[in-house]
């Protein structure tokens, strides 16, 4: 029933079996099936189409002007059972969404390497959005672009040095016969100020583990999840600074022939607001437009886990 709509998109997006417009705003413009039909006019789709911002119309207008700045870090860390790092990096984005009226241009500042004279953060493996001037930013690092109307992702970025690791785990595990036991606390290395979210810590248990006993001292609450082989352990809100532990005895099945244990590694998965792992910050967000009017910037930060995981 969709074949006339996906046959026209692909007529505009390819020319000669070549790729030519791939922007999604642009080829909204061009959907002219009854129920979903456009009412952009045709000049004005052949204006953004060859202008030189074809991700943005000009007669884009707003009560209120604002944009919003999401600067979010997965940080992904590996740790040996002698607690040495074997890996810390962060794979970090920067999302926008701009609500701004007309042909804004935005300039963006951030405190890295280069900018602040090697005195900020190191990023690597920079990719931005194409309405990112990469000639302005070759030359003094500053990112300059006329953005898209609504949620774009405005670059991407890693880092590998001096990660601000927001959790360290200190785990325990001795096998015992037909028991193992477990002793697991986890620190909080970021500002008394900020709290993690939607805490989930996995310690792995054996395949043949039977029954266990639990006791958390602290925050949060664990159960035993014998499908996942794994006691669960679920924080819902932990402060900055704070510490919380757990103990557990898990008694294991009797079997003619012992296989040795492979030991996964404990994961963790979270969030935490208005903390960077990399330590990069937003410097500035200016925004410039012809008819001067007045607009409203906001920044949040958010680290979470990627691939967080201590062997035991």
């Amino acid at each position: 029933s969709n074949f006339v709509l996906v046959y026209e998109l692909l007529d505009e997006v390819l020319d000669f079996g070549y790729p030519q417009n791939m922007e999604v705003d642009t080829l909204k413009l061009y959907v002219t099936t009854e129920s979903v039909r456009s009412r952009v006019e045709a000049p004005q789709i052949t204006m953004q189409a060859t202008g030189a911002t074809t991700w943005r119309r000009q007669d884009i207008s707003y009560k209120k002007n604002e944009a919003f700045v999401d600067v979010i870090e997965a940080v992904n860390l590996l740790v040996s059972a002698k607690g040495t790092v074997l890996r810390s990096d962060v794979q970090g984005q920067i999302v926008m969404r701009s609500f701004l009226s007309g042909m804004p241009e935005c300039k963006f500042g951030l405190n890295d390497k280069l900018q602040m004279d090697h005195a900020g953060v190191d990023i690597a493996d920079c990719q931005f959005h194409q309405c990112v001037r990469l000639g302005k930013f070759d030359v003094d690092r500053t990112i300059s672009f006329i953005p898209p109307d609504g949620e774009f992702e405005l670059m991407r970025y890693r880092a590998a040095d001096n990660i601000n690791l927001p959790f360290k785990v200190l785990p325990v595990v001795r096998e015992r016969g037909r028991t193992v036991e477990y002793e697991v606390l986890i620190k909080a290395n970021f500002s008394a100020k900020l709290c993690a979210t939607n805490m989930v810590v996995t310690v792995p248990t054996p395949p043949s583990a039977t029954t266990c006993r639990i006791k958390v001292s602290g925050a949060g609450k664990a159960k035993y999840d014998p499908e996942g082989n794994a006691l669960v352990w679920r924080i819902s809100r932990l402060q900055g600074l704070q510490e919380t532990s757990l103990t557990a005895v898990v008694d294991l099945a009797p079997m003619a022939k012992p296989v040795v244990w492979s030991r996964p590694p404990i994961s963790l998965d979270f969030q935490v607001l208005m903390f960077t792992a990399s330590g990069l910050l937003v410097r500035f967000l200016k925004v410039f437009e012809k008819s001067n009017y007045h607009s409203v910037k906001w920044v949040r930060y958010m680290t979470k886990a990627g691939s967080y995981q201590v062997r035991i």
